[in-house]
């Protein structure tokens, strides 16, 4: 197993110091360090103390090394050294906003300072950080943070062959009645995991939504499968997803139903641009600040109800509700 690298701390400077003046061989103090010989020519390059006017005393020496290397890792600290920014960082994080879009938004907001998202993290995970409970507010939310190496990577998730450039030309038409796009509707982070999967069929746009205790993928996968279910099968032919993990679990949609799914090109959602419409929507009715904990299906029902039965200029002027159950009557089913 591969182990995280770490600065060398003062002792191991101080032996570093000693040692190489004692003429031992690098590769002999790198084995006693347990530190490759690279790493501590690096060290010595750049922690080498100079002094203009006293030049002889320059040299590699343990406790200036490690003060050296203090000031050089304080300087990253802009968060420390910045409380103007700070509280605007601290904020955003509270309000929900990840470390990526803080950094993003400072590059363009005329407020003063900027700040990369790494150093965002890096305070979030600093005594500071930790003391005001900020880690709470990372989209991850882990009280410790994984170093680099072990982060996981995984592989190809979403198979090409279903790619929505595969998707037949009908389905982008809306000429064929029975596909559908799928997405999940979040909230704020201090509300926890529940969300709300919304399902909307492209061609009449009638809307489904669908309460999750969570996001794994597969309790949402058997949610999608229960509420498509009651349909007849020309009428359940393939739902459209965009590459997030919660749809991962694709195939055991595969497994319940004879769904056929499609996703979009990797962070392209416009490309279910239905299912988007209709999410803000919903979002008149279920804003951000709302609590999912206290939500229903039996209320999502009524509000999809309510969308289903407001007539769309799309549509001619007729409601969701109408042109669906016309298909429907056509393929042979019926609508509860």
């Amino acid at each position: 197993m591969v182990s995280c690298y770490t600065h060398l701390d003062l002792a191991e400077r101080r032996c570093l110091a000693k040692w190489r003046e004692a003429k031992i061989p690098m590769k002999e103090i790198a084995v006693r360090l347990g530190r490759a010989p690279s790493s501590l020519y690096r060290e010595i390059k750049r922690n080498y103390f100079r002094d203009a006017e006293l030049p002889q005393l320059d040299g590699y020496h343990g406790v200036a090394a490690q003060r050296m290397a203090d000031e050089r890792r304080a300087t990253h600290r802009k968060l420390v050294a910045d409380p103007a920014l700070r509280t605007v960082v601290t904020e955003r994080l509270r309000e929900g906003w990840s470390p990526e879009q803080i950094a993003g938004r400072l590059r363009i907001d005329p407020r003063p300072g900027r700040v990369s998202h790494e150093t965002i993290y890096r305070y979030a995970y600093s005594r500071e950080g930790l003391a005001d409970g900020l880690y709470r507010h990372l989209p991850e939310r882990r009280r410790r943070r994984r170093p680099r190496i072990a982060r996981r990577r995984h592989g190809k998730r979403f198979p090409e062959a279903m790619s929505i450039a595969q998707r037949p030309a009908s389905v982008a038409r809306r000429s064929e009645f029975g596909h559908w796009e799928c997405d999940l509707v979040l909230f704020r982070r201090e509300f926890g995991k529940p969300n709300i999967s919304m399902l909307v069929e492209r061609v009449s746009r009638f809307a489904m939504a669908l309460r999750n205790d969570d996001r794994q993928s597969r309790p949402v996968m058997e949610a999608v499968a229960d509420a498509l279910s009651t349909l007849p099968s020309e009428a359940r032919q393939s739902v459209t997803f965009d590459r997030g993990t919660e749809f991962t679990a694709w195939a055991h949609l595969q497994e319940l139903l004879d769904v056929e799914p499609w996703f979009c090109d990797p962070k392209s959602p416009w490309q279910k641009g239905t299912v988007e419409n209709t999410n803000g929507r919903i979002r008149r009715y279920l804003p951000r600040h709302a609590d999912p904990t206290a939500l229903t299906n039996r209320y999502l029902k009524s509000i999809c109800e309510r969308l289903n039965a407001t007539p769309r200029k799309c549509l001619g002027f007729r409601t969701p509700a109408e042109v669906f159950r016309n298909r429907l009557i056509e393929t042979g089913g019926s609508v509860n």
